[in-house]
């Protein structure tokens, strides 16, 4: 017995100082957005944000670089499949057979649009991925989640999730002036917020702005959205091994994690767990991609980033105008 539970020890000593050195940026960026009162502000941002300015100033330490990479794969993958205790199928349902062909057109067409455009403006392909992932589903968790396929720098991703938090922003603060100059009904500009807008505070935020009504359709088309991250995830890496794209094993990337989500999604559908279960699960699948967010950022090295210029921004632009035009197309049309 002692054997037993002795084994585990070094390499808890490993991981140690790099977890504990994401989890304390997580936790204190998760503070630091309950104490500002702002829903819409999003602790996973700033923990990446935080954790590039710790590797740009001070550095980090070699000891920390075993756990770093542990957050970056299973804490960030445990983290995604508990993300499915949030959705039901049921919400599915609430949004109607037309509410649900938006969504996902505007989504499957966004993503499309954007790996184009990048071919066009020269971006690397990965990158691209990675912006299109982010615009089309759910900001920085889809670039997390679709990096698992991707198998992109850490720079294109921390990249990325800049992109997609700054057009998220903009369209969270533009939506409800676009609403009244649009004369949107509350459930169509909810549909469209949801449809459109990058993460999930975001479009939130920008759809309770114009009430009740309209956040509840917002939230409910946002959630299903996230759903749909699942088989873009499986098609990808199905896209992967169909042509041959690979890493040095010579195997390419199977995302077995989405499975876990799917299942998540069922077992809450099938209201399984109690009621009491769903804030503890919500808050720790949370902090676990807020960690994720951190080691990425501590990963990231800011000259590599300038590098890349300002052409990925541009295709984040274009992505983000792309989504919101299309998004309230099919909303007026569906």
């Amino acid at each position: 017995m002692s054997q037993t539970t002795a084994l585990p020890a070094p390499l808890l000593s490993r991981l140690a100082p790099g977890l504990a050195l994401a989890a304390g940026i997580a936790a204190v960026a998760t503070l630091a957005q309950q104490a500002s009162g702002i829903a819409a502000l999003n602790p996973m941002v700033l923990a990446m944000l935080a954790g590039i300015l710790i590797r740009n100033a001070r550095g980090v330490p070699g000891a920390a670089a075993p756990g770093i990479a542990f957050a970056l794969r299973p804490v960030l993958r445990a983290g995604i499949v508990l993300l499915g205790f949030r959705l039901t199928l049921e919400q599915l349902v609430e949004v109607g057979v037309p509410g649900l062909m938006a969504i996902a057109l505007t989504l499957v067409a966004t993503f499309l649009f954007t790996k184009a455009a990048g071919h066009v403006l020269g971006v690397d392909r990965k990158l691209s991925e990675l912006i299109a992932a982010g615009s089309a589903v759910c900001g920085a968790s889809a670039v997390l989640a679709v990096n698992t396929v991707t198998r992109a720098r850490d720079e294109d991703a921390a990249y990325a999730i800049a992109c997609v938090t700054v057009f998220g922003t903009l369209s969270m603060l533009g939506f409800p002036l676009l609403a009244g100059v649009l004369h949107l009904a509350a459930e169509p500009y909810g549909l469209w917020a949801g449809a459109s807008i990058h993460e999930v505070a975001q479009a939130v935020g920008a759809a309770f702005a114009q009430g009740e009504a309209a956040g509840q359709a917002g939230t409910v088309a946002k959630l299903s959205r996230v759903m749909l991250l699942a088989p873009l995830i499986l098609s990808l890496g199905a896209l992967a091994r169909r042509s041959g794209r690979c890493e040095a094993t010579g195997r390419a990337p199977m995302p077995w994690f989405v499975l876990g989500f799917v299942g998540a999604v069922a077992l809450n559908s099938a209201a399984i767990l109690p009621d009491a279960l769903h804030g503890p699960i919500a808050s720790t699948s949370a902090f676990l991609l807020t960690t994720a967010l951190a080691a990425m950022g501590l990963e990231t090295d800011i000259g590599k980033l300038r590098l890349k210029g300002l052409r990925p921004l541009a295709l984040g632009a274009l992505a983000w105008v792309f989504v919101s035009v299309t998004g309230l197309g099919l909303v007026l049309a569906l």
